[in-house]
């Protein structure tokens, strides 16, 4: 097991092929795709074909960047999963989260995120953490303001992008959500000044 970093009650490891049944199994719950896809499940073929595939080419180039797979420290559970991963912008990683419902409204979010984002200031080449989630979704949103991060803006994915990666349908996606994505972000001199006195 490579163990990329560890928490209290979390260790984020590297996903290995093995994984796929877990991933299959957490995208399977209408609840965990409720502000994703509207509620159907990511088909079974592109997280074998597409979506491990390309998390599991992240690690070949020895990157500090990428999706690690949460488990729960004391039971060995998986609970979900949390990215890290770089944008088109230098300097610029992008954080999300999906976890189980059974791991819902127990702090593994924020838990999992700020031991991310502390890692990509003090160790890596980080200079803005950015994320974004559906307008509703109050929980990830809170989880976003703990962390330290603001809101930085309210947009709306275009047709193209909903359909970029053959996953979600663009038409359902936008009749499901009729709203807006918001977007917070969190900058190094944010972060140090919330750190100064640590």
């Amino acid at each position: 097991m490579h163990v990329y970093l560890e928490t209290e009650r979390l260790i984020l490891r590297r996903f290995t092929a093995d994984d796929l049944e877990l991933l299959i199994e957490l995208d399977s719950d209408p609840a965990v795709m409720r502000y994703l896809s509207g509620g159907p499940p990511t088909p079974r073929a592109a997280i074998e074909q597409e979506i491990l595939p390309s998390w599991l080419r992240h690690y070949e180039n020895g990157d500090d960047l990428g999706f690690w797979a949460a488990i729960e420290r004391v039971t060995g559970d998986f609970l979900g999963w949390f990215h890290f991963r770089p944008t088109e912008e230098d300097g610029v990683v992008e954080l999300g989260y999906r976890l189980r419902q059974s791991a819902w409204g127990k702090g593994y979010a924020t838990e999992g995120s700020l031991a991310l984002i502390d890692r990509g200031f003090r160790e890596l080449s980080v200079e803005r953490v950015v994320a974004s989630t559906y307008q509703d979704n109050f929980g990830s949103r809170r989880v976003m303001e703990k962390v330290g991060m603001t809101f930085v803006r309210s947009f709306r994915m275009t047709p193209e992008e909903l359909s970029e990666d053959g996953i979600y349908d663009p038409v359902v996606s936008a009749a499901a959500f009729p709203g807006e994505d918001v977007e917070y972000a969190l900058d190094r001199a944010d972060w140090e000044k919330q750190h100064s006195n640590q």
